[in-house]
Parts: structure tokens; C-alpha cells; sequence
């Protein structure tokens, strides 16, 4: 008898455990939820945060604090993530730096993209667009490269920082293009875009979030886009591929993840509020009027992404050299 009852409790366990999730699931968020995100208050990023955010704690009637954690390429907003508890309270908008670019900059990281870090949503990119400064009189981007190889080592370019989208964006082009190009780092992408207008550097791949103002005012030019179609708000600015460079794409991609080990029942709930968050038509067009490409992908479409995106620019990053110790 007693073993009769032992493999009955045994064959019901599934079945409680699937309940119990679904409950957990069904509960969330019953509480207060964390958004981390890895840059200083008023970026990209940042706004987008909050743009959601707002959105989301209208949908599940709970308080959405979002917490500014820069620093370390976002590795220190990172590793702080990754070691909350696995419960969906604690997430973190990860960019490509977060989840793609990092593990191939740096030889140590406090945190491992792929065993501590568990994708739920691509929320959004940022398209990068080639762009010089009033000191440049290149017509357009073919004219730019052609201008540069016949000067090899003599154009600089400006970046919104060392492994930054921006940067490895450049990169590509030069290997795409053949060309040899001084890098110069800044701190975030409105110093760089401060001296390209300046006329202290030459040329930089910057998206439209942080450009608009300046291409708007005329201060920057723009000559082609890192992107498979036409940016809706720079109609007359071809692609790269129009051009002639097939494979000149990048992007700032931001997403959401969770701690590894958040039950798959809180991941999907998230998910879909988020994702509903997105496309609610007011909030979506403010991503757009920012610059934004809304997306709100599944976790299985973003962690899909992140891995043919690792196997891309981690191979570049291999060939330029790239390292951040």
C-alpha cells in the first residue's frame, strides 16, 4: 500500500508543478518591478525605459522603478542583475554590448551573457547612419570611401565610445570598404557628436535617437544608413547595399532580460506585457518619433538573434583586433 501511494505522489508531482507555475505566472507581477538599465538618465536607452515602463505599470497596476546603472559597458548593471534573485522582479534593458559585444572585448567579465542572463524581448534598434561633420566635402558615401582610401590612416572618425554599436559599426564599413580609418573614443555619443559638428573629427556612424538634432539643424550631414530599407524620417538617405556595400548593417539593439533560471511561465508574462506595452499605438510612436524601430520580438526570436549576432561581430572584432583589457 505504501508503495502504491509513493508512485501516485510521484505521478501527480508534474501536474502540481505545472499548477504552481501557472499560478506564479497568473500572480505576476504582484508586486513592484526593478528595470535596470546600464546608461545614464536621458540616452537612448533610458527612454526607452521609461517610455515602456510607463506603459507596462499601466497594464499590471504596479509601480515600474526604473534604476540607472552605467558603467563598465554595462557590465556592472549587468553582473548586478544576474545575481537578483530569479523571480522577474529584477530586469535589465541589455543592448548588443550586454549580450554580444562584450564577451568578445573583454577576456574576464563579471557575468556570462549566456549562463546568467535569460532573453524575453527585443524591444527595439537604432539603426546607425554614417554621418561627417561641415568640414567634410564629400558628396556622398561612395565619395567618402573613395576619399579615404586615397588617404589612408589621414580621416579620423568619432564613436560614442570604445565597443560601443557605434564604434564596431565603423569597423565594419572598413572592413566591408577596405579602408584605414583612426578611431578616436568619446564618452557617450554627444561629445562625439559635439566635435564632428566642430569639425575635430571627420566622420561617425551615430543613430538617429542621438543625430536627429543635429542633422535636423544642418550641423551634420548624413550619407548612407546601416540598415536594410530607408530610415520613414531620412527618406532621401540611401543604404549602404543601395551603394554598392552589401552587408554594412548595425544597429543599437535593445532588449529586455532576466536573471537565468526565471520560471519560463514569468518570462512569457513579461514578455507579453511588454510586447503589448510596444504596440500600444501612442507608445509606439513616440519609439518612432525618437528614432526607434519597435519590435517586441518572442524570447525565442531575440535569443535566436543574439546568437547569429554573436557569430557575426565576434569574428570581426577577431579580425580588427578589438580588445578592451
Amino acid at each position: 500500500m505504501l508503495n502504491r501511494r509513493c508512485v501516485a505522489a510521484l505521478l501527480a508531482l508534474p501536474a502540481l508543478l505545472g499548477t504552481a507555475g501557472l499560478a506564479q505566472a497568473q500572480a505576476f507581477p504582484a508586486k513592484n518591478v526593478r528595470w535596470v538599465v546600464p546608461y545614464p538618465a536621458g540616452g537612448g536607452s533610458d527612454f526607452l525605459a521609461r517610455t515602456i515602463g510607463q506603459q507596462l505599470a499601466s497594464q499590471v497596476n504596479q509601480t515600474i522603478l526604473v534604476d540607472n546603472k552605467p558603467g563598465g559597458n554595462t557590465s556592472i548593471a549587468a553582473a548586478e542583475v544576474a545575481r537578483a534573485p530569479a523571480d522577474g522582479y529584477t530586469i535589465l534593458s541589455a543592448d548588443n554590448g550586454t549580450m554580444v559585444f562584450n564577451s568578445a572585448l573583454y577576456a574576464k567579465l563579471p557575468y556570462n551573457p549566456d549562463k546568467d542572463l535569460t532573453p524575453v524581448t527585443l524591444m527595439g534598434k537604432f539603426p546607425m547612419i554614417l554621418v561627417v561633420g561641415p568640414g567634410s566635402d564629400a558628396k556622398d558615401a561612395k565619395d567618402f570611401v573613395a576619399k579615404a582610401k586615397a588617404q589612408p590612416g589621414r580621416i579620423n572618425y568619432g564613436s560614442a565610445g570604445a565597443g560601443s554599436p557605434h564604434h564596431l559599426a565603423m569597423e565594419l564599413l572598413k572592413v566591408n570598404a577596405g579602408l584605414h580609418l583612426v578611431h578616436i573614443p568619446y564618452r557617450g555619443a554627444a561629445p562625439a557628436l559635439a566635435d564632428l559638428a566642430g569639425g575635430q573629427v571627420s566622420a561617425m556612424m551615430v543613430d538617429l535617437a542621438a543625430g536627429a538634432a543635429f542633422i535636423k539643424s544642418g550641423k551634420i550631414r548624413p550619407l548612407a544608413v546601416a540598415n536594410p530599407t530607408r530610415l520613414a524620417q531620412l527618406p532621401d538617405v540611401p543604404t549602404f547595399a543601395e551603394l554598392g556595400f552589401k552587408g554594412v548593417e548595425a544597429a543599437a539593439q535593445v532588449g529586455v532580460v532576466a536573471p537565468a533560471g526565471t520560471p519560463a511561465e514569468v518570462v512569457n508574462t513579461l514578455q507579453k506585457q511588454i510586447a503589448t506595452a510596444i504596440n500600444t499605438p501612442a507608445v509606439r510612436q513616440k519609439l518612432i518619433d525618437f528614432g526607434i524601430e519597435p519590435v517586441a520580438s518572442t524570447p525565442k526570436e531575440y535569443s535566436d538573434l543574439i546568437r547569429s549576432e554573436v557569430v557575426r561581430w565576434h569574428a570581426l572584432i577577431q579580425k580588427q583586433k578589438i580588445s578592451l583589457d
